[in-house]
């Protein structure tokens, strides 16, 4: 009996000084929130919004428009809508920064310190590409964060956010690193740092620190489906947001590079369809006329691997590359053209304020003759006057997709077959001569229009 007694003392004695272990094994933020907080700041920002008639939005010349200025209740004139965000001092002498998204169109600024000073604060830049913006408030002697290097962040490492939630000043959050130089859907310049730190609505534009106690991100935004925190927070790295705020403080504005060409992703079939050992590099699917890399002579199929001696490991590094190149800047390029690594000097042009192309859907006209290729598609040559419309010198009608390989490619009726990888499509009779020559069970990368944009796709050929 004593012995048993013995054995259990032992194995709870055991049980405590692990969890003693463990507990020093957890990370103690303290210190760094001690060190760091009162460098974070609350944002409130309020839009007026004007209704000038004091009426609802109808115009003058609705016919509605004099029945409502009659009976309609007279709206306020004016209307507040507030708003709030966090923001972090980086400078001793008031320069704050922010996300872009917190102060748009607002017409008062309020910053607020955790010491409960407020301040009237202006906008000295802001850039919506990469969401980041410069304020400035009239002060002096104020505690600033410590910058660090988010390329030498791994994943797993422990960071830690302090913001605004809610309007919840000086809230402290913490989590790990969930990957690096993430690409998210129309943020091109931007290659994120993935956390699962919780950030909520208020703690955008706040910053992300290391467990060294410095900036290593400005939290921006999250993925969720409730409208809170899900554990998948974004956040845009203090280098880039360096390099934007510094040419907005010199300049107020941001210039980038362009080169004028549309890329896309190289998956493993693409690759091996061009020669390529591994999928790394940008695809190019079209080059603009007349534009940089056009008058350089870079083609539509070429896989750029390096600019300006920086890897491109991805379609989404090359984006950024440019946009960081100084425009007219000459820059060498190493891109990869039928089986071969080259090199091509490109001069760099500045990118528009409006970065947005308009695309118009083009009508396809009236069928001509069909055949049924390897590819498992039903293709027709166009007329003349549908080359002049979509103003093309070649290419083939996608009249019928027949075959699995083509359905998972995503082909559909009404597509264009504009080359087979290097090579410009001008007839049926060239198409069906490039594919009887390649061999079966192959990928085939076809460059493929829908619409004004055009692509590569892959497809395997059938075993005919």
């Amino acid at each position: 009996m004593l012995k048993k007694l013995f054995m259990l003392f032992v194995l709870a004695v055991g049980a405590a000084c692990g969890v003693t272990a463990q507990a020093k094994d957890l990370p103690d933020f303290t210190e760094l929130v001690e060190k760091q907080g009162s460098s974070v700041v609350n944002i409130s920002t309020t839009q007026i919004i004007r209704n000038t008639q004091g009426l609802p939005n109808v115009p003058e010349g609705d016919p509605f428009y004099e029945f409502f200025r009659r009976f309609a209740p007279q709206m306020p004139r004016e209307q507040e809508s507030q708003s709030l965000g966090s923001g972090f001092i980086i400078s001793a002498d008031g320069y704050i920064m922010t996300n872009a998204h917190v102060v748009d169109s607002a017409d008062k600024i309020t910053v607020r310190l955790t010491d409960k000073r407020e301040f009237r604060a202006k906008v000295i830049g802001a850039d919506k590409r990469t969401d980041v913006a410069l304020l400035k408030i009239e002060a002096t002697g104020l505690p600033k964060v410590n910058v660090g290097d988010p390329n030498k962040l791994k994943v797993g490492e422990w960071v830690v956010a302090i913001g605004s939630p809610f309007g919840f000043d000086s809230s402290v959050t913490a989590g790990i690193v969930s990957a690096k130089g993430r690409s998210l859907p129309q943020d091109n310049f931007v290659p994120f740092i993935q956390t699962d730190v919780a950030i909520n609505p208020g703690n955008s534009g706040g910053p992300l620190f290391n467990m060294n106690g410095e900036v290593v991100g400005i939290n921006s935004q999250i993925y969720t489906r409730s409208g809170g925190s899900m554990g998948l927070s974004f956040a845009i790295p203090i280098d880039v947001a360096t390099q934007v705020v510094e040419q907005l403080r010199s300049s107020g504005k941001v210039t980038r590079g362009r080169i004028g060409v549309t890329i896309q992703e190289l998956t493993r079939e693409l690759a091996e369809s061009f020669g390529l050992s591994k999928p790394a590099g940008a695809l190019i699917s079209n080059v603009e006329k007349s534009g940089p890399a056009d008058k350089a002579g870079i083609e539509a199929s070429d896989v750029i691997l390096k600019f300006d001696g920086k890897p491109v490991n991805s379609s989404g590094d090359l984006p950024r590359i440019v946009a960081a190149t100084k425009p007219g800047s000459k820059v060498v390029v190493e891109l990869w053209r039928r089986g071969e690594t080259r090199e091509i000097t490109v001069e760099v042009a500045e990118m528009p304020e409006d970065g947005k192309l308009a695309h118009a859907a083009k009508k396809l006209a009236d069928d001509i003759g069909e055949t049924i290729s390897r590819l498992g598609i039903a293709v027709s040559e166009l007329s003349k006057e549908q080359l002049q419309e979509m103003q093309i010198s070649g290419g083939l009608l996608v009249e019928e997709v027949k075959g699995l390989a083509a359905r998972a490619a995503g082909l559909q009726h009404g597509d264009v077959l504009l080359a087979i990888g290097n090579t410009p499509i001008r007839s049926l009779k060239q198409f069906n001569e490039i594919i009887k020559q390649i061999a079966k069970g192959r990928n085939v990368a076809l460059l493929v229009r829908r619409g004004d944009a055009a692509s590569y796709v892959a497809i395997r050929l059938d075993d005919k």
